[in-house]
């Protein structure tokens, strides 16, 4: 019998206890979507599934070999031995990492009220009301409940990979990556902030306070909560600095087992035999999500701000920002930037706006 594949099912050994996590979690979310009418049960732990799927591969060898309750983790006895004995270094700095990451966005889901067990996210209220009954459930099942399980279950595969390497001591590529992707969570936290000073100003007329988070000290005016969307800061140069910054992350755990040295030698598992894309599935796969996912949540922007949300879209990159400066020049090609720029950013000098 080969050490990664079990011989009876063809599943690797690895994969048996997270694949059964992951079916019942799917059931659950769609069970309960049901019962309570309300499709946001996959948002709602979507914070906590990828730091557990990375635990349970960056923590093998702690695990029982048998599970004493069910879903409780265990490692399976056809497990190679350096796994279940090693720590591997590398997946324990990528377990730290998705920690913090878990820790930002739990906190800024938090203090948005998304943890409220009656919220539901508003796209798919909007999704439910453009569609038949019939094709939401649909949705429902097959994406919201089938599909967002699996990809979080992918978010825990570069763990898997590093894990299947060599146990060696940590290398130059990961403190380089470990430092992008802390910079890259720096980042988001700050987009986040930025987001959430301008709807807390918008919404309740909250005036800038001394005590604002940093990244966030951004004086909104009436201009600005009449526009209806944060335009300022991070956001004058990303139209979604925070889905940039998400992408990037989950890109940058992706290549932590490809760019050390013992990535040559990663031992074959049957995936590789599918694609070989197989590394990078999880990032892909997510980045694929966050595109279609941002073009629905754009069209609902643009139609409650038809004319200046148009603007927004024409003047400043959907996610990388050294194309705003670009479509500025277009734009001033064209006659319109003196126009769209007093549209976005009031008299022009509007703290944080893309040139």
């Amino acid at each position: 019998m080969s050490q990664f594949t079990d011989s009876h099912s063809g599943i690797p050994p690895t994969f048996k206890y997270p694949l059964k996590f992951c079916l019942a979690t799917t059931v659950t979310a769609y069970v309960l979507s049901l019962v309570t009418g309300n499709v946001s049960q996959v948002d709602r732990v979507w914070t906590f599934l990828p730091t557990f799927y990375t635990a349970y591969y960056a923590l093998l060898p702690l695990w029982l070999r048998e599970a004493i309750l069910p879903l409780w983790p265990y490692t399976p006895a056809e497990v190679s031995s350096y796994m279940r004995e090693e720590y591997s270094s590398r997946a324990l700095l990528m377990l730290v990492l998705v920690f913090l990451w878990m820790s930002r966005l739990s906190y800024n889901t938090w203090r948005r009220g998304l943890f409220n067990l009656s919220d539901e996210d508003y796209r798919w209220s909007v999704l439910r009301q453009k569609v038949p009954t019939w094709f939401f459930q649909v949705v429902n099942l097959t994406f919201i409940a089938i599909a967002q399980n699996i990809i979080l279950f992918l978010l825990g595969i570069p763990t898997h990979t590093a894990i299947l390497q060599p146990h060696t001591s940590l290398e130059a590529s990961d403190y380089v990556l470990a430092v992008l992707a802390l910079l890259t969570l720096a980042l988001e936290f700050t987009a986040d902030n930025q987001q959430y000073s301008f709807q807390a100003f918008k919404h309740n007329g909250l005036k800038h306070n001394e005590n604002e988070w940093p990244g966030a000290d951004i004086r909104w005016t009436e201009v600005d909560a009449k526009r209806g969307f944060v335009t300022k800061g991070l956001w004058a140069w990303s139209r979604h600095p925070n889905f940039l910054c998400e992408q990037t992350f989950w890109i940058i755990i992706t290549f932590f087992p490809l760019l050390s040295h013992s990535s040559p030698s990663l031992p074959s598992i049957p995936l590789n035999s599918i694609t070989p894309l197989y590394p990078l599935a999880p990032a892909l796969v997510l980045c694929g999500l966050f595109f279609s996912s941002t073009l629905f949540t754009e069209s609902i922007s643009r139609s409650k701000y038809p004319e200046k949300y148009a603007m927004y879209q024409d003047r400043v990159a959907m996610f990388v920002p050294i194309l705003t400066p670009v479509w500025g020049v277009w734009a001033a090609y064209r006659g319109k930037k003196e126009l769209v720029d007093e549209a976005l950013w009031g008299n022009g000098k509007g703290k944080g706006k893309a040139e």
